[in-house]
């Protein structure tokens, strides 16, 4: 395990590309967090759009940002490894730029580890399109996950994610351009016997209503091949998690789960 974390310091990874009109609303929401021992690690994959200037503006405004900027686009999975390898404290957490925090989330959250002595916690969490006032649903989860059931309902959000790396370790993401992040929280769940949920929405995830079906089914695809490749699950195996994933994620569609 990696020494000399930061020890009150959380590492916020944010990975963004071409995502200048909602990119300073989600880092917002991040200065705006009652606990302010962090740093932001903005990690862009080779934008195009004016992110950059952005980036590098709101950088200079605030010391607690540190700005990394890929030469190539990797993808996310690659983009917060980055970020990963360049983080000083002791727990890390993950944002995406288009998303939100509750302000109290990360005292929340911290208390909440602190006081169970946990590794590795994750929230619920609501779903938005235009206004984060605005609910389409809420996603509800259970108090604490493992890994057989993590690999039947994929109910972690990346951006509800809070990890003590004294705990857990040090660790990387797969470099796949989808389910990355389900694949980290699987991997990093063979070693921990559980996750642990916090049943308060304090995340903000938005979606866009012009990618909602094309997304479902690439998900759905995604998750077969993350189950068969990284996994390596049997075949029979596979189509057993995955009928119960699809199950599960109807009713996570439904706001139910949990």
């Amino acid at each position: 395990m990696r020494q000399g974390y930061q020890a009150d310091v959380v590492s916020i990874i944010m990975p963004t590309y071409n995502n200048s009109t909602v990119l300073k609303e989600s880092i917002v929401s991040i200065q705006q967090q009652g606990y302010q021992d962090w740093e932001l690690l903005l990690v862009d994959d080779c934008s195009t759009d004016g992110t950059r200037d952005m980036l590098r503006e709101l950088a200079e405004r605030d010391s607690r940002i540190q700005l990394i900027l890929l030469t190539e686009n990797r993808g996310s999975g690659f983009a917060r490894n980055e970020g990963l390898s360049r983080a000083r404290g002791r727990f890390v957490a993950f944002l995406d730029s288009d998303d939100l925090w509750h302000p109290e989330k990360l005292e929340k959250q911290l208390a909440f580890m602190k006081a169970h002595n946990y590794g590795f916690t994750f929230t619920a969490y609501h779903v938005f399109e235009e206004q984060p006032t605005v609910f389409k649903r809420t996603v509800r989860v259970p108090e604490k996950i493992h890994y057989r059931q993590l690999l039947k309902n994929t109910i972690i959000g990346c951006l509800t994610v809070l990890i003590d790396r004294e705990k857990v370790g040090d660790f990387r993401m797969p470099l796949l351009r989808a389910r990355q992040d389900t694949a980290t929280w699987l991997s990093i769940l063979k070693k921990q016997d559980y996750a642990y949920g916090m049943t308060e929405p304090l995340a903000y995830y938005r979606v866009s209503a012009t990618s909602l079906s094309s997304n479902k089914w690439r998900m759905l695809k995604k998750n077969w091949q993350m189950y068969r490749k990284q996994e390596g699950l049997s075949l029979v195996y596979t189509s057993y998690v995955f009928s119960c994933y699809v199950g599960n994620a109807l009713w996570k569609r439904r706001g139910r789960i949990g």
